[in-house]
């Protein structure tokens, strides 16, 4: 998101309250929205992608972001909150977010770097004093090597890690609701960063950097190897011809020790796997319920279109995938699982007819063609747009929304 030199005049710019960097993704936006809206703070939002920058200093929302559109328009014609792509934005305020894609690489390896190259392309611009506040999911270290590299560039700046911790279509609620962690090195660093964040909550949590960093982790990996237990117990029930979600809820009925026993489906999206794979490199590869869940949760596309084989002569058959974002109700398709569904699908079946309600592409079609020029429809993304579905078809639902089963 910042692998651009940093350019503009610091004196052609106003002041802000704050500026986020990689402030108009999905992360930094809503932010940016909320500390305008609650805080009365203005703020810069700094990002390359011109388009997105645009779009933003409309007063529109670049994607999907429930409770945000109102509040971004606002924001934004109150001039309390403007974008740009001017990287010498950095040094028009006291207070810096750090908000940039953490990814892995071809070989599946974190990248340590991307935190601190966001602030090494912008290091002419940062100036002593300022409060940099690191939001990103980072691996463990990455903080202090983020500390290091700033005190070798000869920068007196305060750093801290705040991680953020919201769901993606819930971020104007959770940002509000949820406790925030702070992380620091220094008493000074940790009481700014605290005193930034109580604009938002007043529910701090303190703790140190590198404890942060793995609760941001093990967060996000818990949930991971949890949508693998049940989707590994839904297989064992499918197997067997029983319903999964018969069951599940037998056993959550009234009995508080399940009751956060999720339903079957899958698990997927720009964080839980990514996520699961910082935990397993940090641990030298030996992360064995990590990996038994990556297995899991991976393989469950190719098992589904197994079971398709075993019900349906898929070679002459025309199957629609209804949903191609990784989670209900989002327009955002980052390592949807409804993607690998497709090329298995291709290669078996004898078309395969895509849609989504929430997601422009050309290569999908509109729902009422699919359903009609469709033999059998597997719902993979659970948008509520699927929960009525009049068909005579069959239906592979493995969520359980249609309430028709989830056997397949």
């Amino acid at each position: 998101m910042n692998e651009q030199l940093c350019g503009g005049t610091e004196n052609s710019l106003p002041a802000a309250d704050v500026v986020i960097i990689g402030g108009c993704g999905r992360v930094g936006l809503p932010l940016g929205i909320a500390l305008a809206a609650r805080g009365m703070l203005s703020v810069t939002l700094y990002d390359i992608d011109a388009a997105a920058v645009d779009t933003v200093n409309r007063g529109e929302l670049p994607f999907h972001e429930a409770g945000a559109a109102e509040p971004l328009r606002r924001s934004v014609c109150d001039g309390l909150l403007r974008a740009t792509t001017d990287g010498a934005s950095v040094a028009t305020t006291e207070n810096l977010i750090v908000v940039v894609g953490t990814p892995v690489d071809e070989h599946l390896n974190p990248d340590l770097g991307a935190v601190p190259r966001a602030l090494e392309r912008c290091a002419e611009h940062l100036r002593d004093g300022q409060l940099v506040m690191l939001r990103s999911t980072v691996h463990p270290g990455v903080t202090a090597l983020t500390e290091r590299l700033l005190e070798r560039l000869g920068k007196a700046v305060d750093v801290a890690f705040c991680p953020e911790r919201i769901a993606e279509g819930a971020a104007m609620t959770e940002l509000f609701e949820l406790p925030q962690l702070v992380a620091a090195r220094s008493q000074q660093a940790g009481d700014r960063a605290e005193k930034f964040f109580r604009t938002l909550t007043d529910k701090i949590v303190r703790i140190a950097p590198e404890e942060a960093e793995l609760a941001k982790l093990f967060a996000n990996t818990w949930r991971y190897v949890k949508f693998a237990t049940v989707n590994q117990f839904w297989m064992m029930a499918n197997d067997f011809g029983l319903d999964f979600e018969r069951i599940r809820q037998a056993i959550t009925y009234e009995y508080p020790r399940a009751a956060d026993m999720p339903g079957a489906g899958f698990a997927a999206g720009p964080c839980l796997l990514k996520d699961t794979l910082q935990l397993a490199a940090f641990t030298g590869n030996n992360f064995v319920l990590g990996h038994a869940a990556m297995l899991v949760n991976e393989g469950l596309p190719l098992y589904l279109v197994s079971r398709l084989e075993r019900r349906f002569p898929l070679a002459d058959t025309r199957v629609g995938v209804l949903g191609m974002g990784f989670k209900a109700g989002s327009d955002d398709a980052r390592e949807s699982l409804s993607f690998k569904l497709r090329r298995i699908l291709t290669a078996k079946a004898r078309e395969t007819l895509c849609t989504d309600p929430y997601i422009s592409d050309p290569r999908f079609l509109e729902m009422g063609e699919v359903m009609r020029r469709a033999d059998v429809l597997v719902i993979a993304t659970p948008h509520p747009e699927y929960r009525d579905l009049v068909t005579e078809k069959p239906v592979v639902d493995l969520w359980g929304i249609t309430g028709r089963g989830v056997r397949v």
